[in-house]
């Protein structure tokens, strides 16, 4: 048994900052990761990262239409090359920022509770009892494996992870799951040149964004050639010799109809990663997801053991678990003044080409409210700089309360809208009224000036 000053089970980003911090101040730290592969957690070797890298050169094959598929299956497989060298290379540095600090020690194996502040750590060659009084879980969210006929041991079935090892690119995907990940990477594969279709088990796309904004963004897709199949309940697949039959079932009409694909995307989701951790005998409780309890300061029902980034549950984002991690700092260091209650509003981007940003309420949102409001549009062709970029297709919106001016909400569907998001964020979080944003002085020509007349 070692005794130390704190365990941290799951190497992300909240964990690992965390880590670092509590080395600098004498405390001697155990992260335990139980994958060579991930240290530095999801974000750098198997979500942001990865697939942002591969967006940005999905980007380029696009303006490359001419290539035939050959060429654009080679040029994939170097974009392959290019996405394992950058999250090899950030895998690594996070690995050393960590283990070369005196007092933290890194141990790659499984970490799981004995009792309420002991953890056991099953490695290749042994197991290792830890013991502390602060303990600390950022083991982050898996992908939901859908009960479906003929996807287990599937080599056509892919997650949003595995598809990012494949090499080759498939000339025909299919998509089970309409949400942001799969229209994420629709929108990649369809960019490389692969003929891809989604499949969603709802009559709507983004049930969360405005009807008008969802629209907008099933028709840019389909500009891309992506074909959507709504209302599309999957059945079974069927492994084929170099590829699989998708069965569907059309839940309105009942017909069922067939898709034949080289490849098959399950997009079906993600849920806390909390099955393995025994967080019973801890005394550590979970909700009907699997989500462990957090209270504001991110204590879970063990006072002694908190829990930080996807594995809580709530939004998946890297940047909510260095929030996260904020929370804790002030917790233990602080005046105990930062919790969950004073984050909002949080945005968030999604990474189809263009981009779509949120903050805040949708339109919808507030009239459920029954707020009086003004819904401000803007449409992307009439941004000067958009016209430079060749990127006219979007639209920008802003939900504004009628009688006191203030940032209810805000979308941005079109280039740099993840960047452009930040802005109207720091405006809301600084409780700036939309004349801030209509009469700010923007570079020109940007695409951030267009928020004067968005909040004109």
């Amino acid at each position: 048994m070692k005794r130390v000053d704190a365990i941290i089970i799951g190497f992300g980003k909240g964990g690992k900052i965390l880590a670092a911090d509590l080395a600098k101040r004498n405390w001697e730290v155990a992260m335990v990761e139980r994958s060579d592969k991930m240290y530095g957690g999801s974000c750098i070797n198997i979500g942001c990262i990865p697939t942002k890298t591969l967006v940005h050169d999905a980007q380029l094959a696009a303006n490359r239409s001419n290539l035939s598929f050959e060429e654009k299956r080679e040029y994939y497989r170097q974009a392959i090359l290019r996405k394992d060298e950058v999250t090899s290379f950030l895998r690594e540095k996070n690995y050393k920022n960590l283990a070369d600090l005196e007092n933290v020690t890194v141990y790659t194996g499984e970490g799981s509770f004995i009792d309420s502040d002991t953890v056991r750590v099953h490695t290749e060659e042994e197991d290792i009892l830890l013991q502390s009084a602060h303990i600390f879980i950022n083991t982050g969210a898996e992908t939901v494996i859908p009960p479906l006929e003929g996807i287990q041991e599937n080599p056509y079935v892919y997650t949003s992870t595995s598809l990012m090892e494949l090499a080759d690119l498939p000339r025909r995907l299919v998509i089970v799951g309409g949400g942001y990940v799969g229209l994420e990477f629709a929108s990649m594969y369809a960019s490389f040149g692969s003929e891809v279709f989604v499949l969603e088990g709802y009559s709507e796309l983004i049930p969360r964004e405005d009807r008008d904004i969802a629209a907008q963004v099933k028709e840019v897709l389909e500009k891309k050639g992506i074909s959507f199949h709504l209302n599309a309940k999957v059945t079974h697949v069927k492994q084929r010799e170099k590829g699989v039959k998708v069965t569907y079932e059309d839940v309105l009409t009942k017909q069922k109809k067939e898709l034949e694909a080289e490849a098959v995307l399950l997009a079906t989701g993600r849920r806390p990663n909390t099955t393995e951790l025994h967080l019973d005998k801890a005394g550590v409780e979970v909700d009907e997801r699997g989500a462990i309890r957090v209270d504001e300061h991110l204590k879970t029902t063990n006072p002694h053991i908190w829990a930080l980034g996807d594995v809580k549950g709530g939004l998946q984002f890297t940047y909510i678990s260095q929030d996260d991690y904020r929370i804790i700092r002030e917790n233990l260091f602080g005046k105990k003044e930062r919790n969950l209650n004073d984050r909002e509003p949080v945005s968030y981007s999604v990474f189809i080409d263009p981009p779509l940003a949120r903050i805040g309420m949708s339109e919808e949102d507030a009239r459920k409210q029954q707020l009086d409001i003004r819904v401000n549009k803007l449409a992307v062709a009439a941004i000067p700089r958009a016209r430079t970029l060749g990127q006219t297709e979007g639209i920008f919106k802003a939900i504004i309360d009628r009688r006191t001016d203030k940032i209810l909400g805000c979308t941005l569907f079109g280039p740099e809208a993840s960047e452009v998001i930040n802005m109207v964020a720091l405006a809301m979080k600084s409780r700036q009224s939309a004349a801030f944003l209509r009469d700010f002085i923007f570079t020109h020509p940007s695409m951030s000036e267009a928020l004067n007349e968005l909040f004109g």
